[in-house]
């Protein structure tokens, strides 16, 4: 059975299609080469504004490196990266959250020594008054922004279904929970685009659907959503449009119906000759 199309229909259909928004991010003619190795060849794509824009492949196919190319992480061998309408080609990743893009990680980037609240909190310092001489004497202004960074850390918390751990230490926190924590700490910052590297991953199947509401959430708040996922099922089910990836090179982009059909795609899972 096709591992694509192989699951069952429910409530987790593909969305109906609808008209997709401006173009938010831009990626044109995008390489990247390590000691002459071609991780990504001559990549092209857009993501409309408020859609969930998927990239998917087998293992080995680039997908977390391009999302490392996006996000400032790596710089392009050549070509780049358009961000809201601006080169943004190799930009520091800091410089990129201020500009409205924010991202998790595949693996669990959580500050453990801290509380779950506290994490969250973390992504608010974009928004909050570093400067020493308020920090000092503790100014009124500076004290009344810290509380308001904790309600909107709980309030976070709360929309990613984290209520009952707003109190909790971060290093008591289940694996599923951790994974959600990660995608409220980036929403603190207030992206317009929103990265996830395998959210799903090493979550069984009621986390899984747990994921699945908070990106569904997240998205019709009008955050843009790109996702990079191995769960084929999330995938299809949430997807406005997906770009399959192969060898660093696209593949196939499309519809989640268009893609799981695209004979090019089922032949790079399914490890068959093209």
């Amino acid at each position: 059975m096709n591992m694509l199309t192989s699951h069952e229909p429910s409530s987790d259909a593909a969305p109906t299609a609808r008209r997709p928004g401006p173009p938010l991010l831009r990626v044109e003619h995008l390489s990247r080469e390590f000691g002459g190795v071609l991780a990504i060849g001559d990549l092209s794509f857009t993501v409309a504004a408020g859609d969930i824009h998927s990239i998917i492949g087998p293992n080995g196919a680039g997908k977390t490196t391009l999302f490392n190319l996006v996000t400032g992480v790596y710089k392009p061998s050549g070509g780049r990266v358009l961000f809201d309408g601006a080169d943004v080609s190799g930009q520091a990743p800091y410089r990129l959250a201020a500009r409205g893009m924010s991202r998790t990680f595949q693996n669990l980037q959580i500050f453990f020594n801290m509380t779950a609240l506290e994490n969250v909190m973390v992504g608010r310092h974009l928004h909050l008054d570093t400067r020493l001489l308020p920090a000092l004497f503790r100014f009124p202004s500076l004290v009344r922004r810290d509380s308001e960074a904790r309600d909107r850390a709980a309030q976070l918390m709360t929309e990613v279904g984290l209520s009952r751990y707003i109190g909790a230490d971060a290093d008591s926190m289940p694996y599923g929970a951790l994974k959600r924590l990660e995608i409220a700490r980036a929403l603190a910052s207030q992206p317009k685009l929103l990265l996830l590297d395998e959210p799903a991953a090493g979550l069984n199947a009621t986390e899984s659907r747990e994921i699945d509401e908070v990106i569904k959430t997240v998205a019709a708040s009008g955050v843009t959503v790109i996702l990079v996922e191995h769960d084929m099922k999330m995938v299809m089910g949430i997807s406005d449009h997906i770009t399959a990836l192969n060898h660093g090179r696209k593949l196939a982009e499309g519809t989640p119906a268009e893609v799981a059909a695209n004979p090019d795609v089922i032949a790079a899972y399914l490890g068959a000759a093209p």
